[in-house]
């Protein structure tokens, strides 16, 4: 069942941080748009559009009713639906994009096989996550207990979610990271470097 709840009540709280952690957000952003490819793609995911609107990305999936409805006065097209079955026909999409969405899956295999279904080939599936194995990230894990968004979420390593990849028959894959501090102490835009390990905000770029 996928884990609503929270975001369905603290949408106000949920936008809060991007707009109290600018720098943090902003880097998050930059470095989506730098491995993002062009072409019709999806969000899955898609929450209140803080990335799919700046990335120009026009359709979007959600299980939450309250965040589709932000999304939508955004000018997205959102669609409501989980990871794991997307409401796509095979082969109709570019790219897919999940942004710090897989801790909260119920099912993070079947969600890259949903997702390699509707990529065409050739297409990408690009997935920003927590990394778990970065000192951030492990003051995330640490204590996501007393979070009301990721009390419930599985963060994942880079080489996990690598593995994960290739079982859903993705062949190459590239990871980009930022974010190599808190972000309540950035103070400027975090640089986007190529590789894992040391940013928490990681994504891996895989292509059917």
């Amino acid at each position: 069942m996928a884990k609503t709840k929270p975001f369905d009540t603290q949408v106000d709280r949920y936008e809060g941080w991007f707009e109290k952690n600018n720098y943090a957000y902003e880097s998050q952003v930059q470095a989506v748009r730098s491995v993002l490819p062009q072409g019709r793609g999806v969000e899955v995911g898609v929450g209140t559009g803080r990335f799919a609107a700046p990335l120009g990305i026009k359709l979007g999936v959600d299980p939450s009713g309250t965040m589709r409805e932000v999304a939508r006065k955004k000018g997205i097209d959102v669609v409501p639906g989980v990871a794991e079955d997307l409401p796509f026909p095979d082969e109709t999409q570019d790219f897919v994009l999940m942004v710090t969405v897989i801790c909260f899956f119920d099912d993070v295999p079947e969600a890259f096989k949903e997702a390699r279904r509707v990529l065409k080939p050739g297409g990408s599936l690009v997935v920003a996550f927590i990394d778990r194995e970065t000192p951030t990230g492990r003051i995330y894990d640490a204590n996501k207990a007393d979070s009301v968004f990721y009390k419930e979420a599985t963060f994942y390593s880079a080489s996990e979610v690598r593995s994960l990849l290739e079982d859903a028959g993705f062949a190459t894959i590239s990871f980009t990271q930022t974010i190599f501090k808190d972000p309540r102490e950035m103070t400027e835009l975090e640089p986007v470097k190529e590789g894992s390990g040391e940013g928490v905000f990681s994504i891996a770029r895989a292509i059917k």
